[in-house]
C-alpha cells in the first residue's frame, strides 16, 4: 500500500514497527500487579463478574511463530474478545495493545488473524472501566499510548482493520450508556476517551494516514469522517494543522466520489479548522496552484451542475473559503484562471456574455442564490486589492454591471426578487463600486458615472415614497429613508474625486455638483435628527467640497456665501457632542478642512466669514483645547492673518473672564511646552540657554549624520507641535500693546518673540554636532565663524533671561507699590473711623455731663473771641452775634424747631392710661410732661414759654 503513495507527500507517516509496538512498556510504565490481572471464576459463565485470564500468557503464545500453535492462538484471541465483551479495563490496555500489534504482524502472513483483530479493535468502542477513582490519572500514559497505537495500526494494509479503527474512534464521540457493567468496576468519565485522543496525538496520525489510502475511496471516506469528528476539538485541530491537513484535504476535493461525501466532509473540516486555529496559517497552506485549482473546479462544478439545496449550500461554503484564500496576495488566483471565472459569474446577469459556461446558467432568487450573488460581489472587492487584476475587471465590464443597480427599484413587487433583496444587493453593489471606480476611471467616465451618481443623489433627496428595510449590514441606520443609498453614493464620489483627475472633477462641477452637495448638506441638517449615518453623510459631503474647491478660485466662488452660511453652524456645535460617539469629532475636523480649502484664498469669502464672526467662532473652538483640531485652527488663523481685517477682530475677541486672544495663545504655548517637557524654572524663565526650545524627547535623541535632504530633529519639531503657528499668529498681531497680559504672560512672550532665533541656533548646534560625529574638522576661519555663531545665539538666550528677570522684578516692584497703596488706604480708613469715634464720644460727653458742656462752651467762646480782631476802627459799631445764656455748643438762632417724638417710642397719647393697648418699658409709657421752659430774649427781656 505504501508504494502507491505520492512521493511528494510530506511529512510521511512515521510509525514504529510492529515488533517495536509489541515490546514491553518503558521503564516509566506501570507494571501490572497479579492481584489486578487475575480473577477467579470460570470463563464460561455469563454474568457480570470479570473472569481471570493471564494476558501475558496470550502475548507469549502469539510471539511463537510455529504453525502448530495457530489454532491455540486463535482460540486465545477469541477468549480475550469474550472476556472483555462489556468493555476494557484501564490497567489491561497495555497488554491489549501488544496483542493487537502481534495480530497485525500476522495478518499479511495468515489471513485468519483478520477477524480476531477486528473483534479486539471493537473492544475500544466499548466503555473503559476503572477500579479506583485514581485510575484515570494513574493510567493516563498507558491509555494515551494505547489510543495512539490505533493510529499506527492504520499502516496495516487491510481495509477492514482501517475501517474498524475509524469506527472505534468515531464511537468515542457518540458515547452510549453501557448495556451491562462489571461488578467492582466503574465506567470512566464521559470525556475521558476524548481527552486521551487529544493527548495521544491521534488526529495528526490520521491526517498523515491519508497518503496511504489515496486510491482507496472507502477507506479515505472513513478517515475523513473520523477527522470530521475530531475537528470539533481545538487541540485536535492544532494537531491536524501540524500535519498540513488543509493542504492535504483541499488538494483532493475533486477526487472521484459518487456519493459526494468527500467534498462535503472535507469542506466541513476546513471550516472547523478556520474557526479553531490560525486563519492566516490555513490561508497560507491553501495558497498554492494545486489547492486553488481544486477550489476552482469544485466551485464551478457545483455552480453549473448542482441543482439541489445541498449543492447550493456547499457551493457557497466553497466560495467563502476561496474568498479567504484570495485575501492572500500570494494566492495564484489569476494564474489558475479562477479570478477570471469569478468575475464572469459575478457579472453575467447584468452584462450579457457569450461564454459557454454561463450560456444556460440561471440564478434564481432563493436564499442560497441570493447569498451567492452577495458573495460574488464581495469577492470582486477582495480581488481588486491586487492591481494585476485591473485588466480582468476592465474586460469583464464590472463598472457597467455595478451601475445596473444604481437606480430605484422600478418593480418592488416583482416575483424574482423582493424589495428587501433588491435594496441589499443595491447597497452592496454601490459599496463595491466605491472600490472599483478609482481603479477603472476610464470605464467610469465611459459609463457617465458622474451623471448617474448625481441623478441618484437627486432621487435620494426626492419626496417620492420609499420604504427602506434597513436589514442588511450596509443598510444600518437607513430604515424607512434613503440615507443608506445616499451614504454609499457619496462614498463612491469621494475616492473618485480624491484622484484629482481634471477630467472627472471638471465634469462633476460643470453639472452643478457643488450647489447640489450644499443643498444636501442643508437638507440633512434641517430634516433629519442627528444620528451616526447623518453625521457620516455630512462629513463625506464636506470632504468632497474640500477636495473639489482646493486651489481653485472659480470653484470657491461657486461655494459662495451660501457655503459659508452652511459651514459656520458646524463649527458652533456643542462641545458635549464630541463625546457622543456619533462622529462629531470627525465632522468638526472636516468642517475646518472645508473652511481652509473652500474659503481661504478668496478675499470675498474671507471678508464675509469675518463679518459673520467666524474668527470669534474659531477662537471659541481654540479655548476648548481639543488636541485633534487645535493645530488645524491655528493654521487657519495664520492664513487668515494675511487679511488686513483679521488682526483687529482677533484683538477684539473676549472669552470667559474677559480673556484675550493673546492670553489664550500664550497659554496654549505654555501647555504645549509642559507636554513636551521643555525646561523652565518655577517662574517660567529659560534654564538651558543653548537649547531653550528643546523638549524631553529632543534632548534624549543623539545627533545622527544624515543627508542634506533629510530633515533633522530640530526641523521636524516645527511641524510636530503648535509653537511655530502660535509664533506666526502673534507676529501678525504684533508683540507690542497686546491686551490682557499678566507678568507671567510677558515672560513667556519674551521666549515666543525669539522663537525663530532659538530655532536657527538649534540647527547650527546640530550642524556643529554632526561635524564632530563625522570627525570633520572645519578650517580655522569656518571654525571661528561657528564659534561666533554659537556664542551669539547663546547670548540671545542670556539676554532673554535678563529681560525676563527685569520683567519679574518690575512686576514685583509694582505689586509692592500696589500693596503699599492698599495699606495706606486701609490706614486712612481706620484713622477716619477713630476721628468719628472720638467725635461721637465728645458729643455723648457734652450731652450727658453738664460740666463738660459748660467747659466746651467756654472753650468755644474763647476760640471765637480769639478769632476776632483786636483793633477796633474809629466810630465803628459792633453788634453781638451770639445769644447770651445758651448752654449749647452749636450755632443757635432765634427760632427753635421742635420735632415730635415718634409714637412707637412714646406708645401714643393713651400710653399712661388704663386704656393703653401696649405697655412700654421706657418710663412706663409716654414721656413725662415738662414744665415751662423759658427762653430769655436779651432785647425784649421777655420769656417765651414752651409747653
Amino acid at each position: 500500500m505504501s508504494s502507491t503513495a505520492r512521493p511528494e507527500a510530506s511529512p510521511s507517516l512515521q510509525v514504529p514497527s510492529f515488533a517495536e509496538m509489541g515490546r514491553s512498556p518503558s521503564s516509566s510504565s506501570r507494571q501490572l500487579r497479579p492481584s489486578e490481572s487475575q480473577f477467579s471464576g470460570s470463563l464460561g459463565q455469563q454474568d457480570n463478574n470479570l473472569k481471570s485470564m493471564d494476558l501475558n500468557h496470550v502475548v507469549k503464545l502469539l510471539e511463537e511463530t510455529e504453525l502448530s500453535n495457530l489454532e491455540d492462538q486463535l482460540e486465545a484471541l477469541k477468549k480475550v474478545a469474550k472476556r472483555y465483551e462489556y468493555g476494557l479495563i484501564l490497567n489491561d490496555l497495555t497488554q491489549i495493545s501488544k496483542i493487537l500489534n502481534l495480530c497485525a504482524e500476522r495478518i499479511p502472513l495468515h489471513n485468519v488473524f483478520l477477524e480476531p483483530t477486528c473483534e479486539i479493535l471493537k473492544l475500544y468502542g466499548l466503555p473503559f472501566y476503572k477500579k479506583k477513582l485514581s485510575d484515570e490519572v494513574n493510567y493516563t500514559k498507558e491509555v494515551q499510548e494505547s489510543i495512539a497505537n490505533l493510529g499506527y495500526l492504520m499502516r496495516v494494509p487491510c481495509s477492514q482493520v482501517r475501517i474498524q479503527i475509524c469506527k472505534c474512534v468515531i464511537s468515542f464521540y457518540h458515547t452510549e450508556p453501557p448495556k451491562k457493567e462489571y461488578e467492582v468496576y466503574q465506567p470512566v468519565s464521559a470525556n475521558y476517551k476524548r481527552q486521551m485522543v487529544e493527548a495521544g496525538g491521534l488526529a495528526e496520525t490520521l491526517v498523515l494516514a491519508l497518503t496511504l489510502v489515496e486510491n482507496q475511496l472507502q477507506e479515505k471516506l472513513w478517515i475523513i469522517k473520523t477527522l470530521q469528528h475530531l475537528s470539533i476539538s481545538e487541540t485536535n485541530c492544532k494537531l491536524m494543522m501540524k500535519a498540513e491537513a488543509p493542504r492535504r484535504l483541499c488538494s483532493h476535493l475533486n477526487d472521484a466520489d459518487p456519493s459526494g461525501q468527500l467534498l462535503f466532509r472535507s469542506s466541513e473540516i476546513l471550516w472547523n479548522l478556520l474557526e479553531k486555529t490560525s486563519k492566516e496559517e490555513i490561508i497560507e497552506q491553501l495558497s498554492n496552484l494545486e489547492c486553488v485549482n481544486a477550489l476552482k473546479e469544485a466551485f464551478t462544478n457545483l455552480l453549473i451542475h448542482g441543482s439541489r439545496h445541498y449543492d447550493r449550500q456547499l457551493r457557497n461554503d466553497i466560495l467563502v473559503i476561496a474568498t479567504l484564500v484570495a485575501q492572500n496576495p500570494g494566492a495564484p488566483m489569476i494564474e489558475t484562471g479562477f479570478a477570471k471565472l469569478l468575475i464572469l459569474f459575478a457579472t453575467f446577469v447584468e452584462v450579457k456574455s457569450h461564454n459557454p459556461l454561463v450560456r444556460n446558467l440561471r440564478l434564481t432568487y432563493c436564499y442560497e442564490d441570493f447569498e451567492l450573488k452577495k458573495l460574488l460581489l464581495n469577492m470582486l472587492t477582495v480581488l481588486a486589492k491586487d492591481l494585476c487584476i485591473v485588466q480582468l475587471l476592465q474586460e469583464g465590464k464590472v463598472i457597467l454591471a455595478l451601475f445596473h443597480y444604481l437606480k430605484p427599484n422600478e418593480k418592488p413587487g416583482m416575483v424574482d426578487m423582493s424589495a428587501a433583496q433588491y435594496e441589499e444587493l443595491q447597497l452592496l453593489a454601490i459599496a463595491t463600486l466605491a472600490t472599483m471606480a478609482p481603479l477603472l476611471v476610464d470605464d467610469y467616465m465611459m459609463c457617465q458615472g458622474n451623471t448617474r451618481l448625481l441623478m441618484f443623489l437627486e432621487w435620494c433627496m426626492g419626496n417620492d415614497p420609499f420604504f427602506a428595510q434597513g436589514n442588511s449590514f450596509h443598510g444600518t441606520g437607513g430604515r424607512g429613508t434613503k440615507l443608506a443609498q445616499m451614504r454609499y453614493t457619496l462614498k463612491v464620489l469621494n475616492p473618485v474625486v480624491s484622484l484629482c483627475d481634471d477630467a472627472v472633477n471638471v465634469d462633476l462641477c460643470d453639472q452643478g455638483a457643488i450647489n447640489q452637495l450644499l443643498g444636501i448638506l442643508k437638507n440633512t441638517t434641517k430634516n433629519y435628527p442627528e444620528s451616526a449615518i447623518v453625521v457620516e453623510i455630512q462629513t463625506d459631503i464636506l470632504l468632497l467640497l474640500s477636495t473639489l474647491c482646493e486651489n481653485n478660485l472659480h470653484r470657491k466662488e461657486l461655494f459662495g456665501w451660501e457655503g459659508v452660511d452652511t459651514l459656520i453652524p458646524f463649527m458652533k456645535m456643542d462641545s458635549k457632542k464630541f463625546y457622543s460617539g456619533l462622529g462629531h469629532n470627525r465632522l468638526l475636523f472636516t468642517a475646518l478642512d472645508c473652511l481652509w480649502c473652500c474659503v481661504m484664498g478668496c478675499t470675498i469669502l474671507e471678508d464675509y466669514f469675518i463679518e459673520r464672526e467666524g474668527l470669534f467662532t474659531l477662537l471659541d473652538l481654540l479655548v476648548l483645547n481639543q488636541k485633534n483640531v487645535c493645530n488645524l485652527i491655528l493654521g487657519i488663523l495664520v492664513e487668515f492673518c494675511d487679511n488686513p481685517k483679521t488682526a483687529s477682530h482677533i484683538n477684539t475677541w473676549r472669552g470667559k473672564k474677559d480673556q484675550t486672544a493673546a492670553n489664550l495663545l500664550i497659554k496654549l504655548w505654555r501647555e504645549e511646552e509642559i507636554q513636551m517637557g521643555v525646561k523652565h524654572d518655577e517662574v517660567g524663565r529659560i534654564v538651558d540657554t543653548k537649547k531653550p526650545l528643546a523638549g524631553k524627547f529632543q534632548r534624549k535623541q543623539e545627533v545622527t549624520p544624515m543627508p542634506a535632504s533629510c530633515p533633522t530633529i530640530a526641523v521636524m519639531d516645527v511641524a510636530e507641535n503648535m509653537r511655530a503657528k502660535i509664533y506666526c499668529v502673534i507676529c501678525k498681531l504684533g508683540f507690542e500693546n497686546l491686551p490682557g497680559l499678566s507678568a507671567k504672560d510677558f515672560v513667556t512672550l519674551a521666549i515666543i518673540r525669539r522663537y525663530l532665533d532659538f530655532k536657527v541656533g538649534e540647527i547650527w548646534s546640530e550642524i556643529y554636532a554632526e561635524l564632530k560625529k563625522e570627525n570633520i574638522k572645519p578650517v580655522t576661519p569656518d571654525h571661528e565663524a561657528l564659534q561666533v555663531i554659537m556664542e551669539a545665539f547663546e547670548n540671545v538666550g542670556k539676554m532673554v533671561i535678563s529681560l525676563q528677570t527685569e520683567m519679574l522684578e518690575s512686576q514685583q516692584y509694582q505689586e509692592l507699590r500696589e500693596e503699599e497703596k492698599s495699606y495706606a488706604k486701609i490706614q486712612s480708613l481706620h484713622k477716619q473711623k477713630e476721628m468719628v469715634s472720638k467725635s461721637w464720644e465728645s458729643f455723648l460727653a457734652r450731652t450727658s455731663n453738664y460740666e463738660t458742656l459748660k467747659k466746651a462752651k467756654r472753650i468755644q467762646e474763647k476760640s471765637i473771641e480769639n478769632s476776632r480782631t483786636k483793633v477796633k476802627p474809629y466810630n465803628a459799631t459792633f453788634h453781638p452775634t451770639d445769644i447770651k445764656g445758651l448752654n449749647t455748643t452749636v450755632a443757635s438762632g432765634r427760632l427753635v424747631t421742635v420735632e415730635s417724638t415718634p409714637a412707637e417710642l412714646t406708645g401714643g397719647p393713651l400710653a399712661d392710661t388704663d386704656l393703653a393697648v401696649k405697655k412700654l418699658s421706657i418710663r412706663g409709657g409716654a414721656l413725662k410732661r415738662i414744665k415751662t421752659v423759658k427762653v430769655v430774649d436779651p432785647f425784649k427781656k421777655d420769656s417765651v414759654s414752651v409747653k
